[in-house]
């Protein structure tokens, strides 16, 4: 293979990179790296001599919590030679790190990145009828249950009734007086 010529990701391989922590989309800077072709202590060095274009909406770094919680998710040891905690790239981080990191392969995974993006996003906002109306029969259930255990606990008490001797009414004959 030439140098010109470049690797194909497959969309999965990008894809299985997405992470959600605090409510957002992000990609790991190992991971970032990896598919950059390039070394994370190398990406990371370019994102701090350019800090002016990674505000913390676009890049933050993971918390010990979240750290352990990403490594226990994926059951993995592979991150554990790291000295220092990994930063997390939001969309627009990533699309940031294209001005930042410009080999031809940075370019093209970057690209390739933001299109899963947009239809991640474009099949949510498809999706999103079908998202509401399961929201609203899951609400409708948890009603229904609520019933049925109201009505169990009513069915129960009837039971613990039957269980006490009752006492009997009307006429009885000589033998069992």
């Amino acid at each position: 293979m030439s140098k010109t010529q470049s690797i194909t990701i497959p969309d999965e391989v990008v894809m299985s990179k997405m992470y959600i922590i605090r409510n957002q989309k992000i990609m790991l800077d190992e991971d970032l790296a990896e598919l950059y072709g390039v070394e994370t202590r190398r990406l990371n060095e370019q994102v701090r001599r350019n800090k002016d274009r990674f505000p913390e909406d676009f890049m933050f770094q993971l918390d010990e919590t979240e750290f352990s919680d990403l490594k226990s998710q994926n059951a993995t040891s592979s991150w554990g030679g790291r000295r220092k905690l990994p930063n997390a790239f939001t969309e627009h981080g990533v699309l940031m790190l294209s001005s930042v990191l410009n080999s031809k392969q940075a370019i093209k995974v970057n690209i390739q990145i933001m299109r899963i993006y947009t239809r991640i996003r474009e099949m949510l906002l498809k999706h999103k009828d079908i998202f509401i109306k399961v929201e609203q029969f899951e609400k409708q259930m948890m009603k229904q249950d609520e019933k049925i255990e109201l009505l169990f606990n009513y069915l129960s008490k009837f039971i613990e009734k039957d269980e006490q001797p009752r006492t009997r009414i009307g006429f009885r004959t000589e033998k069992e007086e």
